[in-house]
């Protein structure tokens, strides 16, 4: 039996243990046994220890711990993918499969909704409808866009460029994805528990008070983060520990650099996202009163808590496509990455202010307005380290030998799309304007240039770059240019037109909006239609090219980092020796320079 089918049936035994003892300790209370809220979260704690212990935890960690012989898993082929493998590789294509697949179920969410913005009035959705397909594809994005980079190329990538044979704790590597089915499922089965209608926020006390699928929600998001901190330990002391020999500071490819600074974020900022959603079902299945003003609760404390995460959470979603394009840009211009340093620097100063600038988000709450200029002032002054990282990729680029393959369009056309995000998020920290274009279209389209422009971009900039690595073999170049530009002309004609409609004064989660708003809402439609099919070009060019591509060979690209002085793809312990570093990963044109000796 495949672990992952021993998993389900552990998980479903555990999840069933926890809702029968749940039941006999009401029912020792004198309380109502089958309530569906206790019942179902504490069979989902003891159901999800289940399914880790099914999937391998069991064979490979908890054996071990008892003093019994552990029984790895070390299947070949195709099964290897569906088990407990601690190989980094292979976990960092598990995270690839599963969040390319969740991003193309976000993005059909997407079409839905634009064929119901396509004209006003109600067409296939009701408003409750509408709300429920927007949550839930806003939340499926998020979630690709926090998890997708990392996951798939920092688990790749970060052991091979460093000149490492695995991550620091293998084991914990494998737990970091493992954790994330349970959580796919859960949202996957909302939808017949009355879904969740609040949004990705899921502000109280509509998240307190609607249908039993917002629990889901709850849990599922609480889960991720789980696996975000377990993750983020592994990243910070795999860089920090298992650098090669001559691998300085100072040596450090810039994509590694951006893993370990978004990986501070996640370790310092996601336990507070997981106390909102743990008070959130507390409130819930428990009848405590975080948020019931009649109780002594406070409602606005759950968006303090909830953006104290999610805004350093954007930086999570777009810092690791900062290092995918600088990585690009600089292989692909034959150039040493201009003002390296400063760059790094320029994350740092990111990291640190992320911290500072949740509230801007707050502007309209109510909050007090002794607030907000601190939080204004902080908001304007984390674009200066942003713009550090702008001037190293514009300085890259002057002068260089531009090679215009598919990544490095990619990589451009973020660099483009970010630029534009950032211009329109000027106005979002600043509070007078703030105030009009709050929950207006005009958020819509800057958080997309932002997130989708940004950070999406650069993860398939990634792949593409990185696919002949990974698979071996060759995609084809001329579907990966008509996928750019498909994507790029149309992403811009899809998000920038809804700037106009927020100025306008179309409202955002609301699935109708005034009559004169039609004909621009019918264009960005069919504009979005066009972009959602340019994904059918992507999704056939990397199958096709995976079974049947040109065999590639080691270097296709001529790069200079770790990872290209492997065979394609990498042997499991990546290097026959450990490699001694000898210079930096970007001195093109320094006479003599060599990266490493492998």
């Amino acid at each position: 039996m495949l672990p992952v089918f021993r998993g389900l049936l552990w998980g479903l035994i555990g999840f069933a243990i926890g809702a029968l003892l749940t039941a006999l300790v009401r029912i020792a209370l004198g309380m109502e046994p089958w309530v569906f809220g206790p019942l179902f979260f504490v069979g989902y704690l003891f159901g999800l220890a289940g399914w880790l212990l099914g999937v391998g935890v069991w064979d490979t960690w908890m054996r071990e711990f008892l003093g019994m012989e552990p029984r790895p898993y070390k299947e070949e082929g195709w099964r290897r993918y569906f088990g407990f493998n601690t190989d980094h590789k292979v976990i960092g294509i598990q995270y690839g499969v599963t969040f390319i697949g969740m991003f193309l179920l976000a993005g059909l969410l997407a079409m839905a909704m634009r064929i119901e913005l396509m004209r006003p009035g109600r067409d296939i959705f009701d408003f409750a409808t509408y709300n429920r397909v927007m949550s839930m594809h806003g939340f499926l994005m998020v979630l690709v866009a926090v998890t997708a980079v990392p996951g798939m190329f920092g688990n790749y990538f970060v052991p091979l460029m460093i000149g490492a044979d695995d991550m620091a704790f293998p084991r914990m590597n494998a737990l970091s994805y493992w954790i994330w089915p349970p959580a796919a499922i859960l949202l996957l089965l909302s939808p017949f528990f009355g879904g969740w209608d609040s949004g990705w926020t899921a502000y109280p006390p509509l998240a307190i008070t609607n249908e039993p699928g917002q629990m889901f929600y709850n849990l599922a998001f609480f889960t991720g983060g789980l696996s975000s901190v377990v993750g983020s330990v592994n990243f910070l002391t795999t860089i920090i520990t298992m650098r090669a020999p001559g691998m300085t500071w100072g040596r450090v490819p810039i994509f590694v650099w951006s893993i370990f600074m978004t990986s501070i974020m996640s370790l310092t900022a996601t336990q507070f996202v997981g106390v909102a959603m743990i008070m959130t079902v507390l409130d819930r299945v428990a009848q405590t009163a975080f948020f019931d003003p009649a109780r002594g609760g406070y409602p606005l404390i759950y968006q303090h808590v909830f953006w104290f995460y999610s805004h350093p959470a954007v930086y999570v979603m777009i810092m690791p496509s900062w290092g995918i394009m600088l990585e690009i840009l600089a292989h692909f211009a034959r150039k040493p990455l201009f003002a390296y340093r400063w760059a790094v620097a320029g994350m740092a100063g990111v990291t640190a202010l992320s911290f500072t600038v949740w509230a801007h988000h707050m502007f309209t709450s109510g909050m007090p307005e002794t607030l907000h200029v601190p939080f204004m002032a902080t908001t304007e002054a984390i674009s200066v380290p942003t713009g550090l990282i702008f001037l190293a990729a514009l300085g890259t680029l002057w002068r260089g030998k531009l090679r215009f393959k598919t990544p490095m369009l990619f990589a451009l056309g973020m660099l483009f799309n970010f630029l534009i995000g950032g211009l329109t998020g000027v106005f979002n920290s600043d509070l007078p304007a703030d105030m009009h274009l709050h929950d207006t279209f005009w958020v819509v389209s800057h958080f997309h240039y932002t997130i989708l422009g940004g950070g999406i971009f650069g993860l398939i900039a990634g792949i593409y770059y990185w696919f002949p690595k990974m698979t071996g073999r060759m995609y084809n170049e001329a579907l990966g240019r008509l996928h750019f530009w498909l994507m790029f002309i149309f992403f811009n004609l899809t998000f920038f037109p809804m700037a106009w409609l927020g100025l306008h004064g179309m409202n955002r989660r609301i699935g109708d909006y005034p009559p004169d708003l039609a004909g621009m809402n019918m264009f960005v439609s069919m504009a979005a239609f066009i972009l959602g099919a340019s994904f059918l070009i992507f999704v056939y060019n990397l199958v096709v090219s995976w079974i049947r591509g040109p065999v590639a060979e080691a270097n296709p690209w001529g790069a200079r980092t770790l990872e290209w002085a492997t065979p394609s793809p990498p042997p499991e312990h990546n290097f026959p020796r450990v490699p001694e570093v000898l210079s930096g990963p970007y001195d093109y044109g320094v006479p003599g320079a060599v990266h490493a000796k492998v």
